[in-house]
């Protein structure tokens, strides 16, 4: 036990405060019980560490744990967490919950027995709060941490710093925003560096083994996290790399299921279920039409990668310029508000906007008739009327 809470001690003297996600400060931190999941690589455990850092510093009352070191493989968590608390701790920092079988039996007895005791907990996007065997829902906060925007990007490069801006304002006010931002900034000098490698913080370890890294977290999440969904089998682990790269080869994908599961050689049914899987890893991103609801056995319209990194690691001699930009699209949007395909157009955002994705020529003639319809163009610094700059959408959070 003593191990842990040197351990913590070291993580926290060396993590480094410079630049701290926005989700920080939108966590309720004195909620006695949060969690924060999102896809491997994108700062969940930096999160936790920089926070400990600048709110308890290294004492007593504190401690950082993860669930997938050894000492609980034979030790229980509700008896490490009732020993810490009889040492005067009251903050405990928890991650890689879904490592531990009992995880939610165990902090939800701990909730309920101890309130003096506050849980902020990180766990792979994959955990479903709901379908835990204990009641969770109504006791924890759950927060997804999303990858790097493309404004994070440039302010973690060390770039440009930018305020996110909201959608309403950026659609209204695109021309005024991108005028004034491009007056001594180049952002398309940046933009395809961030496609290739800006989605992921670990980035900043060396962008020539970037991609080598990026494909082994892909790995980890199908060999690994994948095996913490009901019903999956792991043996099936080497259908899913050929299902995800005959994904990446073609996005965006509207699948025929039926061709799909023969080449793969799997049951359709089970194939959908891989699908759903792999957007709750924050692998893929499954989009439907307007109007529809959606289930773990519905066949989703289209499927795109998750960002576009993705797919330079992937599929790298398959990357199509227009792929890149509607995933690029989705990466920055999604994380705010809901995406859907409309009868005209590329996507729907929340029933409130209807964009039309494209290159600097990009016609009106899909959305010629629609109202609050946009053209989003790629390779332009500015807009103008309703022809809003790609980039601009890496601004929103």
């Amino acid at each position: 036990m003593r191990e842990l809470f040197e351990n913590s001690r070291d993580l926290i003297a060396e993590i480094n405060t410079s630049f701290i996600r926005p989700l920080a400060t939108q966590i309720d931190w004195s909620w006695r019980l949060n969690g924060i999941i999102g896809a491997r690589g994108t700062g969940k455990t930096t999160l936790l560490l920089q926070h400990l850092s600048t709110t308890h510093g290294i004492g007593e009352e504190a401690v950082y744990i993860s669930l997938d070191d050894i000492y609980f493989s034979s030790n229980r968590l509700i008896d490490f967490i009732k020993a810490f608390r009889l040492k005067g701790g009251k903050y405990l920092y928890i991650d890689e919950v879904h490592k531990y079988p009992e995880w939610a039996r165990e902090i939800k007895n701990v909730h309920d027995l101890y309130k003096d005791i506050q849980i902020t907990f990180t766990g792979s996007s994959i955990i479903d709060i709901l379908k835990q065997d204990v009641d969770l829902s109504r006791r924890a906060v759950i927060y997804e941490l999303p990858g790097l925007s493309f404004r994070e990007f440039l302010l973690l490069s060390g770039i440009k710093e930018i305020e996110a801006i909201p959608i309403s304002d950026l659609v209204k006010n695109h021309q005024e925003i991108s005028m004034e931002l491009t007056k001594d900034f180049r952002p398309l000098k940046y933009f395809e560096d961030y496609l290739t490698y800006g989605y992921y913080p670990f980035f900043l370890e060396g962008t020539k083994s970037f991609k080598r890294k990026l494909k082994q977290v892909i790995n980890l999440v199908i060999q690994t996290d994948l095996n913490f969904i009901e019903g999956y089998d792991p043996k099936n682990a080497r259908k899913v790399n050929q299902l995800l790269y005959i994904l990446a080869s073609n996005v965006p994908f509207k699948p025929n299921i039926s061709k799909l599961s023969d080449k793969i050689g799997i049951h359709r049914n089970t194939l959908i279920q891989y699908l759903h899987y792999l957007e709750k890893a924050s692998v893929i991103h499954l989009v439907n039409p307007e109007g529809i609801s959606i289930s773990t056995l519905q066949k989703p319209e289209k499927v795109y990668l998750r960002n576009t990194n993705l797919a330079y690691a992937l599929a790298p001699d398959k990357t199509n310029i227009g792929s890149l930009r509607e995933t690029f699209f989705i990466s920055q949007v999604q994380p705010i508000g809901t995406l859907n395909i409309p009868m005209n157009g590329d996507f729907s955002f929340e029933d409130r906007y209807i964009f039309e994705i494209g290159g600097q020529n990009k016609g009106r003639k899909q959305i010629n008739e629609l109202k609050n319809a946009h053209i989003v163009s790629d390779e332009i610094e500015r807009g103008i009327d309703n022809r809003i700059p790609l980039w601009l959408f890496g601004l929103l959070y």
